[in-house]
This record gives structure tokens, C-alpha cells and sequence, in this order.
């Protein structure tokens, strides 16, 4: 599975246990933190909790702009089945 795609796939399945909080890391470097997002085709809107320098709570990102997504949670890895991880063999 290509990256974009496998981007669009972890948001568009989110599971409602795991909490809609974290932070995406662009292509470009930037790090946005999240505390909300909703998906449409392929674009993915995020809302922080707070404005950056420029005022701004959403972000309009496409799927190939991703670099990584960090999650504040301290759930057990074994939680992040139910997103397609698999412990290794």
C-alpha cells in the first residue's frame, strides 16, 4: 500500500477507542498538534486547541503531506490492532 493511501485509510477507519488527539508532522517539517480532525476524498482537515502565530485552528492538509502522526496516549500497544498494527513474529 502506498503511503498516501495508507495515511487516508488510518484516518478515515480512526476507531472511536482511540482518542481523535496527537500531532502530524508535515513533509515540510511542520508540526501541527490536533485535538480534532474530519476527512473528505483526499484532503484531511485538522483543529487544534490553540491558534498558531497566525491566528489559525484549521488545517487543511492533504493525505501525501504526511510525514509521521504522534499520539499522546499511553494505551498498550496491543490497543492499535483494531488500526491494522500487528505485533511481529
Amino acid at each position: 500500500m502506498e503511503t498516501t493511501a495508507a495515511w487516508k485509510a488510518m484516518f478515515e477507519g480512526w476507531p472511536d477507542a482511540i482518542e481523535r488527539k496527537g500531532m502530524v508532522v508535515t513533509s515540510l517539517g511542520e508540526a501541527i498538534p490536533f485535538q480534532a480532525f474530519m476527512i473528505s476524498g483526499g484532503l484531511l482537515l485538522l483543529e487544534r486547541d490553540k491558534p498558531d502565530q497566525f491566528g489559525t485552528r484549521k488545517v487543511i492538509l492533504a493525505y501525501d503531506q504526511i510525514c509521521s502522526v504522534r499520539l499522546p496516549t499511553t494505551m498498550e500497544l496491543a490497543r492499535f490492532q483494531v488500526m491494522g498494527f500487528q505485533p511481529s513474529i
